[in-house]
Parts: structure tokens; sequence; C-alpha cells
């Protein structure tokens, strides 16, 4: 058998951000659930720095892998090409299948504690586009995509708060300088 080659990381970046184009969901979706995250504690931030930091999210490796795994399980369960009992248990979402929970929090812990709490707020409210992909209104399976879009908007959230912060700290510190 040929081993292939391992794809770099640009391919997969791209399949990365294709896979969320087909699944219906854009930057521009995540972004808006950063924004009403971040708006209260950032007065000044705008639709553009939460879209910037969504990207820069999904330019990360353990991210991009856990929605290529995440996706590819909720295709192969609206195909129906798993095998029982999981079949059943992802389609319908069962409320004890908590692995969908768990790729999504190994991905959002690159992003500290601020990530994971809040991981946990979105995965309980279900807003924006996680709403939109967790009701059974649609045909496609979205059992691991729903909780995959709340870690990269918690993960975005985290990263433009600690941004935030360094640059207030500089701002201090430019001005006791002065």
């Amino acid at each position: 058998m040929t081993a292939k080659k391992v794809p770099t990381s640009k391919e997969v970046t791209n399949a990365t951000f294709a896979l969320l184009e087909e699944r219906g969901v854009s930057v521009l979706d995540i972004a808006e659930i950063v924004y009403d995250l971040q708006i209260p504690y950032h007065p000044n931030l705008t639709i553009q720095q939460c879209a910037e930091s969504v990207e820069r999210v999904l330019q990360k490796r353990e991210i991009q892998h856990a929605l290529l795994v995440g996706i590819e399980l909720d295709k192969l369960a609206e195909q129906n090409m798993l095998s029982e009992p999981l079949q059943s248990i992802v389609e319908q979402d069962e409320g004890l299948f908590g692995v969908d929970e768990t790729i999504a929090l190994g991905a959002v812990l690159t992003y500290g504690s601020i990530a994971v709490t809040t991981f946990g707020y979105l995965d309980k409210v279900k807003v924006g586009i996680i709403e939109r992909l967790d009701s059974k209104k649609e045909k496609s399976v979205n059992t691991f995509l729903d909780d995959l879009i709340a870690s990269v908007a918690s993960s975005a959230a985290s990263r433009l708060a600690h941004r935030q912060r360094d640059e207030q700290e500089r701002l201090r510190e430019e001005n006791t300088t002065q």
C-alpha cells in the first residue's frame, strides 16, 4: 500500500473553510456570536475585529482537526453510514452522548479558561448559528458541528479578551512613562 502524503497546512485550512461553507456556516455567522459576547467588555469592538479573530482561530491545526472529524461524522450520519447504535445516537443527537462536546472542549482548551467557560455558556444557551444548527428543523445532522462552532466562537472571544487586556496594559505603561 502506497503511503499518501500528509496534507500541507494550506490544504487543511482550505478544506476546513470549504467544509464550513458547505455546511452553511460563515465566518460572519461566528463573528456575530463573538461580537455579542465581547461588546459588553470592549465597547469599541467591531464585527471586523471579531471576524479576524474567528479566522485566526480557524487557522489553528487543533481546531481544524476537530472540525474535520466532527463534520465528517455528521455527514456519515446523514448518509446512514455509521454502525448501530452509533448511527441512531449521532443522528438523534442523544442527550447523554457527550463525545461531541468532548471534541469541541478539547479544541477550546488551547484558548484558556475564558474560552472553556464561554463554551459551557454557549453549549447551554445556543445562540445565533449554533441555535440554527442545533434545531431539528433541517434534515442535516449537526450533532458535532453546533458544538464545534461554539468552540470556535468561544476561542475567538477569549482571544479578543486577552488582546484587549494586553492593549490596556500597554496603554497604562505608555501613560506612566510620559
